[in-house]
């Protein structure tokens, strides 16, 4: 016999390292499972606080009811962009930022419009009025000079929105000067607007040219009272010029009655036949003149 046959063939181990290695990702996955689910059921999957920043006129409840999210909700079942669009839909609110931070705390930052003009209200209280138009009440106190006062406007004019909006974009130290901002409508110019200053001026304006106008205003009353002129109207339409104050009707009527009575009463007066006329004044005839009789002659002696 041969050798090969002699010597025993050995038998070949089957592999086991597949059926562990099935195994162990099995674990794996299930104790990944079970920690996922203990996590969830956790307080450390809840939002634990809503931190709001950068407002000063809303209050932070009223962001935090905005944002429909509530301490105790899923930490991950929110949307950081859904909450933003729902506070920057809030009157007041210019941009709104919101961040998560693990475990549990949604930081809310929010920029609101400035404050560019103060009003009464209807009730006597002192309002301010934002750059969006929004009125915000103001607490007991005098108003702030830094500021104009709107006069003369009504809810919901657009107008009104519009100057607003304007304001918003012009530098405080702009308007340092302007006391208080009324309507002034005219047929060629809907948005015309009526400034005083606190440097006793009247300024004509629109709504449309106050952004490029109001940047000349301080060097225009410089020059004027350079020139000695401390008041009157400036006009700032497509054309600027200054005028001096025209006087009422009232103070027109009474200088005529009283340069009437200084002339001695020459001021005519209906006849008493104008009540037949329908209150028209008939003229007064005016009279003949009387002939001059000739001068006696004188008699010469003869």
């Amino acid at each position: 016999m041969s050798e090969d046959r002699k010597v025993p063939a050995l038998p070949v181990p089957k592999p086991r390292a597949r059926t562990n290695r099935k195994l162990l990702i099995f674990l794996f996955v299930f104790f990944i499972t079970v920690l996922i689910i203990l996590f969830f059921q956790s307080s450390l999957s809840r939002i634990s606080a809503i931190e709001v920043e950068g407002n000063e006129l809303m209050a932070s409840e009223t962001i935090g009811q905005a944002s429909q999210i509530a301490v105790g909700d899923r930490f991950f079942a929110v949307s950081s962009q859904a909450i933003q669009q729902r506070i920057a839909k809030m009157p007041m609110i210019k941009t709104a930022v919101v961040k998560k931070h693990f475990p549990g705390i949604i930081r809310i930052t929010v920029e609101e419009f400035p404050k560019v003009a103060f009003q009464i209200g209807a009730d006597g209280k002192k309002q301010a009025v934002l750059a969006d138009g929004a009125v915000v009440q103001l607490s007991a106190g005098s108003i702030p000079l830094d500021m104009p006062i709107l006069t003369g406007w009504t809810d919901g004019d657009p107008n009104k929105a519009a100057l607003c909006k304007v304001l918003g974009e012009i530098p405080e130290s702009a308007l340092s000067d302007i006391s208080e901002i009324k309507p002034d409508p005219s047929e060629p110019y809907p948005d015309k607007i009526k400034l005083y200053t606190r440097s006793q001026f009247e300024v004509y304006t629109t709504i449309a040219y106050l952004p490029e106008k109001i940047d000349n205003l301080p060097a225009y009353i410089a020059s004027l009272q350079e020139d000695h002129i401390t008041s009157g109207v400036i006009k700032m339409l497509e054309v600027e010029y200054h005028a001096p104050f025209e006087p009422n009707e009232e103070s027109k009527n009474d200088s005529n009655n009283a340069s009437g009575q200084k002339s001695g009463g020459n001021t005519p007066s209906p006849t008493p036949d104008s009540s037949k006329d329908g209150g028209k004044t008939s003229p007064k005839p005016t009279p003949k003149a009387t002939p001059k009789s000739p001068p006696k002659e004188t008699a010469r002696p003869s």
